[in-house]
């Protein structure tokens, strides 16, 4: 049987059929969102992409993942903290088989992140022993998913490896999600960005404030990127002490910052319930596949 993916993002919805053998690509397209138009064009656009799948393999699923930019409610069924609004408070899994007559899995971009990684990616290639991993998102957001034995953990609410909402410090000031001092608001980039303005008084990309830490051009961007690293160390080390994963892949556009593997597991080391710290960090492999690839493992 093969494998059927669909990654929902706020731009683009990207489809993927895979060989479950070899992990070959069968067949990949994309169709814009045009979330603008409305909810029910969003369905409509789904639909025409699993339309032009099928066109081009001759095959009809029998079940389709999809990653989706928030989490369906397990207990309610809507869809929640989407960033693509219009998701929201919708019972997406209801309506997308509704119109499609398909049946579906759904999780979020995260989780997709994770169990791509682990089932095709890095973990499979560096640590495939590994039964728990972690996988991490830090770019515009924080987020993370969880993975055991090769499965995504979603939980009770499906809020599994959202660690990108736990309170870390007040110094972050206010969430979107309504609370305070909350991991995003302190080591997401944007947050980064906020902080080296609030400092220097000056507006700066996050990729230039690291030129300069690297540079040791100006003190401003030091204390800004030794924030990134010790409050990481702060805010990883939760979930290893409550979790304790055998890896940590670490994703998204803050998670490329090199630094993060030397001065920001070292501030790990500070801070878990362990004389020595053996969970082992990986970059990513698949890059912005990782989003398509996992769905298709859902």
């Amino acid at each position: 049987m093969a494998l059927w993916g669909i990654d929902l993002g706020g731009t683009k919805i990207e489809g993927i059929v895979l060989d479950p053998v070899t992990n070959s690509i069968l067949a990949r397209k994309r169709v814009p969102t045009e979330g603008e138009k409305g909810y029910d064009h969003v369905l409509s656009q789904i639909n025409l992409l699993i339309g032009q799948l099928r066109t081009e393999t001759g095959l009809t699923p029998e079940v389709i993942g999809m990653g989706t930019p928030g989490t369906m409610d397990p207990i309610i069924n809507v869809m929640k903290n989407c960033n693509s609004t219009s998701l929201n408070g919708k019972n997406l899994k209801a309506d997308i088989e509704s119109a499609t007559g398909l049946t579906f899995r759904l999780s979020n971009d995260a989780n997709c992140f994770a169990v791509a990684e682990t089932r095709m990616g890095v973990i499979r290639d560096e640590m495939p022993e590994a039964g728990v991993v972690f996988g991490v998102i830090m770019g515009t957001g924080v987020g993370g998913g969880l993975v055991v034995d090769g499965k995504v953990i979603g939980g009770r609410q499906g809020i599994g490896g959202e660690w990108g909402h736990n309170y870390l410090d007040d110094s972050g000031g206010q969430c979107y999600c309504g609370k305070t001092g909350c991991v995003e608001t302190v080591i997401s980039g944007p947050a980064l960005e906020k902080y080296y303005y609030s400092v220097s008084g000056n507006h700066r990309h996050l990729k230039d404030i690291v030129g300069d830490f690297r540079a040791q051009s100006d003190p401003h961007a030091t204390a800004t990127m030794e924030r990134l690293f010790t409050f990481f160390g702060k805010a990883i080390s939760v979930v290893i002490n409550i979790v304790d994963p055998d890896a940590i892949v670490i994703g998204g556009g803050v998670g490329n910052i090199e630094e993060l593997y030397t001065h920001g597991v070292e501030e790990v080391k500070k801070h878990v319930f362990n004389h020595r710290l053996d969970t082992r960090f990986y970059r990513p492999k698949l890059g912005d596949s990782a989003g398509v690839f996992g769905a298709a493992y859902l």
